[in-house]
């Protein structure tokens, strides 16, 4: 089993949301994509794509067509030899539109003992589920700066708390991520 580092970039967001994780070269698209919900922090509310060199993987809908392949037949690695491509573009929420571009880092051993996907660098706090994507995260921001502004109230309470963009979770992100880990681990052959 290989071990690939990416960095995973939230497009378009200031102050930046970037999260580096090692996972499998043999882990599925699907579960990449359970693996960034929890590295990021958001909630699997919503459907999502995987996009490289005009290919895209996702959950095929029989009502809808289009020409999603299957994410959960198709691994990292095989996106990556198959298309060559270092830059993978995850979208997430159609509605909302969060785009996050997958830069692909060094490939290497897995290291002994350690459970994988691991995440292992943090910046930034990811913006709420259904804020109305760019325009309504920015206005969300304002808001909540701005104890004067006509919608701090409600959104203060819409949202549940304060919400400082610098100032991710990064104890209980790395922890959402290994619980999938210690759910996907390996079994050891009966004897």
């Amino acid at each position: 089993m290989s071990i690939i580092e990416i960095k995973v970039t939230l497009e378009g967001i200031e102050p930046a949301v970037t999260r580096t994780l090692q996972t499998p070269a043999d882990i599925r698209l699907d579960r990449l994509h359970l693996t960034l919900q929890a590295a990021m922090g958001w909630t699997n509310s919503h459907l999502y794509m995987f996009e490289a060199d005009r290919a895209t993987w996702g959950i095929p809908d029989p009502d809808f067509g289009g020409e999603d392949l299957p994410a959960d037949k198709t691994t990292l690695g095989e996106v990556i030899e198959d298309t060559g491509k270092k830059t993978i573009t995850y979208i997430y929420d159609f509605g909302d539109s969060w785009e996050h571009k997958i830069k692909i880092g060094r490939i290497t051993d897995p290291v002994p003992g350690e459970l994988y996907p691991r995440l292992t660098e943090v910046t930034g706090k990811c913006p709420p589920e259904d804020i109305g994507g760019f325009p309504g995260y920015y206005e969300f921001l304002d808001a909540m700066a701005d104890p004067n502004h006509p919608e701090h109230d409600h959104l203060k309470d819409w949202y549940g708390d304060t919400f400082d963009p610098n100032q991710p979770q990064t104890d209980e992100l790395k922890l959402e991520v290994l619980k999938l880990a210690k759910r996907w681990k390996p079994r050891k052959p009966r004897k």
